[in-house]
């Protein structure tokens, strides 16, 4: 059973926020406790929103500037299918997942970390602007094969609607920071 955090819990939205929005919960909850009860009870109380603040405090310093992120997506554009699959193949065994190489399926590699597995399309990597029809067929390609998880790849703009599609049939669009953080 794979534990999630509802998305509109008020620690997934903190985790969401900048840093410092979960230092002031933190301080705020400390002041008001600390008028009625001990520090340490008032600190524990707060802890966690500390906790929060310093692991996205964290996240922040170890995302990769925007300098960065266009140099890597870039150097992604020039490459030549081979080598980007290669790269990403890579990426994803550096991650703990066994990667299969799907051939001319929608999906390009089905990733599989114990009971769950996960199609990956990355094929059009190069696409200035992908619209909702790769990620219709990615979603086929997923209830076909019976995947739990799908991951389009981008690095160009994705279009606001195949943005809300991907949304509703969740499938995590990888593209800009977190696609220069895989291919480190």
């Amino acid at each position: 059973m794979q534990l999630k955090m509802h998305e509109n819990s008020l620690f997934a939205v903190l985790l969401r926020k900048p840093w410092w929005i979960s230092g002031l919960v933190a301080v705020a909850i400390f002041g008001l406790l600390r008028l009625l009860l001990p520090w340490e009870f008032a600190l524990f109380a707060a802890a966690p929103f500390i906790g929060i603040s310093g692991w996205v405090a964290w996240e922040w310093l170890r995302a990769p500037s925007a300098g960065r992120v266009a140099k890597t997506i870039e150097r992604l554009r020039t490459q030549s299918w081979d080598d980007f699959s290669r790269a990403m193949e890579e990426a994803y065994r550096r991650e703990g997942y066994n990667v299969n190489r799907l051939g001319d399926a929608p999906a390009d590699f089905e990733l599989i970390q114990g009971p769950y597995s996960t199609l990956v399309s990355c094929k059009r990597w190069k696409a200035m602007r992908t619209g909702i029809e790769p990620l219709r067929e990615l979603q086929a390609a997923r209830e076909a094969r019976e995947a739990h998880y799908c991951v389009y790849v981008a690095t160009g703009e994705v279009t606001e609607q195949a943005r809300a599609f991907a949304v509703e049939k969740r499938i995590n669009l990888l593209q800009g920071s977190e696609l220069t953080i895989l291919l480190r």
